[in-house]
């Protein structure tokens, strides 16, 4: 088996996580988060649009982690994403984790917005 090593962008992967935390970069951040190519900050959650709406020009796909369970985000959330030209997939916030990071590995512009398990 042939390993490589991953260089990422100036984005950061998620190492881990667990009950209220996400470590990303070797960083532990508590509660909802996101994080990207500028950098991981503090969201406030679905009412925060502005802050997902500022990577519209740096990245072409958000996945957001909803959490332990798979729920749908708000409607009016989801317009105005996809009314700045993002693809937005919604998931778990496990499998958000896993699949942002495979997608940065390949040096695709992607930003994830994260719900705590």
């Amino acid at each position: 088996m042939r390993l490589n090593e991953i260089t990422y962008t100036n984005a950061q992967p998620v190492d881990g996580y667990g009950p209220g935390f996400f470590r990303i970069g070797g960083q532990v951040y508590n509660g909802t988060i996101v994080t990207g190519p500028t950098g991981t900050s503090a969201w406030g959650g679905y009412s925060e649009v502005d802050a997902l709406l500022a990577l519209s020009d740096h990245i072409d796909v958000l996945f957001i982690g909803t959490g332990k369970d798979l729920i749908h985000i708000p409607a009016d959330l989801r317009d105005a994403l996809e009314g700045a030209g993002l693809g937005v997939e919604i998931m778990n916030s496990p499998a958000a984790c896993r699949t942002y990071n495979v997608l940065l590995s390949e040096g695709r512009r992607v930003a994830l917005a994260l719900i705590p398990v």
